[in-house]
């Protein structure tokens, strides 16, 4: 069987320098407008967690995957132990998931749960590399409705999150692959931040 010509034109090296040198601009993109609305986000969490408030966190696919990346890094430990900062994804519990979406549709998964559990003093944390996901827009509408502060990350222009988050860290790229790299490294960082902030390191 011989080997399709696509396969030996590609140059895995030439591939992998690419690959990194997209995600290096976009980091170094990133990073020049992250300052003002990554303190910000950091304060709002702050705040909320000294309160006895709680994060929650919310998005598809890949952004599911870092809603539940960052609760756990928050629940557990970042760096070091310390104790537990309250922060719950919406995106791990596939009998509420799935009975929402059966009997209220998709885009209600999210804002089902901001209605059942959010309180005054949390935080709805939306994230959407597009900015415009309707069930993660729900989502944040709910919370506003229920006086609770939003923050985001997003990509892009930052899309309809924009007027729907206090606070809003976005990925300069159109590339959903570039976003969530920026995403969960952002994310660290306001895990690595809030411990320290909250003297627990």
């Amino acid at each position: 069987m011989s080997t399709p010509a696509s396969v030996e034109r590609f140059d895995v090296s030439e591939f992998l320098q690419r690959e990194a040198q997209e995600h290096r601009a976009v980091v170094e993109a990133t990073m020049q407008d992250l300052p003002q609305p990554f303190a910000q986000t950091l304060d709002i969490w702050e705040k909320a967690i000294r309160r006895g408030g709680k994060l929650l966190l919310f998005g598809n696919g890949g952004s599911a995957a870092d809603a539940q990346h960052i609760a756990a890094e928050l629940v557990i430990r970042y760096k070091s132990n310390r104790s537990a900062i309250a922060a719950i994804a919406l995106t791990t519990d596939s009998s509420t998931l799935t009975a929402c979406a059966n009997d209220f549709g998709y885009e209600t998964i999210f804002s089902r749960q901001i209605e059942a559990l959010a309180a005054a003093g949390d935080v709805a944390v939306g994230i959407s590399t597009s900015g415009s996901s309707p069930n993660v827009l729900a989502g944040l509408r709910e919370a506003r409705k229920r006086k609770v502060t939003t923050t985001g990350l997003t990509g892009g222009d930052g899309g309809s999150m924009r007027d729907l988050c206090d606070a809003l860290v976005i990925v300069p790229s159109r590339t959903t692959a570039r976003i969530q790299e920026g995403h969960i490294m952002i994310g660290h960082m306001l895990c690595k931040a809030l411990e320290i902030r909250l003297e627990l390191v």
